[in-house]
């Protein structure tokens, strides 16, 4: 049977499994589904409207699926999705998106979310993130797998953070960090690409070095225009995947297709507020 201390608050809507440990003082709200093996530790809360995986641990003082600050909200039904295997430590904030802004905030698996960082309505975080003390997410904002972001980073709403990238601490992201680089400052800007990263997730010294050239060409080398380079990366390093998502992702940039562009268009594709689907 479920383990809840008598002083756990819990909605007859919650859906809790079996094996989910819940401790003192504990807030479980209404249409809240966690899953087996989660640990929701001594004064956390699981606000409402979210769906949680297995293996997470929600620890004490941290809040999970609160209504978003944001003004345009005025209590439409929205959700947090959050996957598997997911720390998130004390004090953390994980609120759930918005009517304009698709009404879901998503969480992938295996992330952690260290003490007082932030996410906020609406946001997109990928598979095994690192958000370090701090960390600070603005709406819409979209972090892409295996990214590592620094002590006290602020992420300006709607910036994408691209896969296996690191931001150094305290560093403000105002516009898109590509896949792969290193970037710091206020404003953030690229300072080298993510060699030690690569190498963890078991990329080729092959492509490791195409990477690095690829960083001294679009962002050491003078002249040229950022849709030259691009073009000359793909023809040089055609079998490159990483290459390609680093290209792919500066072509979207420059489309507008993604990054802060995305502000103007704010709720004018009207996207119906859904509820997480299961399975």
């Amino acid at each position: 049977m479920s383990r809840i201390h008598p002083t756990a608050l819990i909605d007859p809507s919650a859906e809790l499994a079996s094996s989910v440990e819940v401790g003192a003082y504990c807030v479980v709200g209404s249409r809240v589904t966690i899953g087996e093996d989660c640990v929701l530790r001594a004064h956390s809360q699981v606000a409402s409207m979210t769906r949680m995986g297995r293996g997470n641990v929600i620890h004490s003082y941290a809040m999970v699926g609160g209504d978003p600050q944001d003004l345009k909200y005025h209590g439409e039904p929205t959700w947090l999705e959050m996957g598997d295997y997911n720390q998130v430590r004390e004090y953390c904030s994980i609120h759930r998106g918005t009517g304009n802004g698709g009404g879901l905030t998503k969480i992938g698996s295996h992330n952690l979310c260290m003490a007082c960082s932030h996410v906020a309505h609406d946001c997109i975080v990928g598979d095994h993130v690192i958000l370090a003390n701090n960390v600070m997410l603005a709406g819409h904002v979209q972090v892409e797998d295996y990214v590592n972001l620094g002590g006290a980073v602020g992420v300006h709403h709607f910036v994408r953070i691209g896969y296996c990238s690191f931001v150094g601490g305290m560093s403000r992201c105002a516009k898109d960090i590509p896949p792969y680089m290193i970037s710091e400052g206020n404003p953030a800007s690229i300072r080298g690409y993510n060699h030690v990263g690569m190498s963890r997730l078991g990329y080729s010294e092959t492509d490791i070095d195409a990477m690095k050239d690829a960083y001294k060409m679009l962002f050491r080398a003078l002249g040229g225009s950022a849709v030259d380079k691009v073009g000359r990366l793909r023809t040089q390093f055609p079998d490159s995947k990483a290459i390609s998502r680093l290209c792919h992702a500066l072509e979207d940039e420059g489309g507008g297709m993604n990054g802060r562009v995305l502000e103007l268009r704010r709720g004018d594709d009207k996207r119906a507020v859904r509820a997480p689907s299961a399975g």
